[in-house]
């Protein structure tokens, strides 16, 4: 696995419709700009080499990373793949919607939901959103939402963003009703 750079993003919203936010609602992310593996190959049918030498790596190294970024225990979590120009959005999803990548988050933030996930093909500098969901029920409502991101020179051509994201809490001021209201 080839990385150029890791970019990790906090934000903290202190204020949310007017009112204040206490404690600041805190989401992190982290993002490893890698080279693709199957950059320059053409068409690969068999996906799973390049999938075992690098996904496990990628989550070995991001998922802790996102945590202590976050600095509080995750609630709630999603993933990023984003490939250069020259790749196949199945290369950013072979990636990252396998357990040997996911796995290392749900253990490090205590989680038993599916990770959500936004996977494309862009140019660099392309803005994208990462979807979160709560880490053990993903019909709670107040953890659905999204933190925007970008990486101003990646991925290039021959690269792919891959990333974490996690917050802290729920929406700063949600206030839907349960899912289970409406059934």
């Amino acid at each position: 696995m080839n990385i150029r750079k890791i970019i990790t993003f906090t934000e903290d919203i202190h204020s949310e419709g007017g009112r204040p936010v206490d404690p600041p609602a805190r989401t992190a992310v982290v993002l490893a700009v890698i080279e693709n593996p199957w950059a320059g190959q053409g068409f690969v049918a068999d996906l799973l080499p390049g999938i075992d030498e690098v996904a496990p790596k990628l989550g070995e190294l991001l998922a802790p990373r996102v945590v202590e970024a976050l600095g509080a225990p995750v609630e709630a979590y999603g993933k990023a793949a984003i490939v250069g120009l020259d790749g196949e959005v199945e290369h950013g999803s072979a990636l990252i919607h396998t357990l040997k990548f996911g796995d290392h988050f749900r253990r490090a933030a205590n989680a038993t939901t599916l990770l959500p996930a936004v996977e494309k093909r862009a140019a660099a500098g392309t803005v994208f959103d990462i979807p979160l969901k709560h880490i053990t029920d993903a019909t709670i409502r107040s953890h659905h939402q999204s933190i925007e991101v970008r990486v101003a020179d990646g991925p290039r051509a021959d690269e792919i963003v891959v990333g974490l994201a996690a917050a802290a809490q729920g929406r700063p001021q949600a206030r839907l009703a349960p899912l289970s209201t409406e059934r």
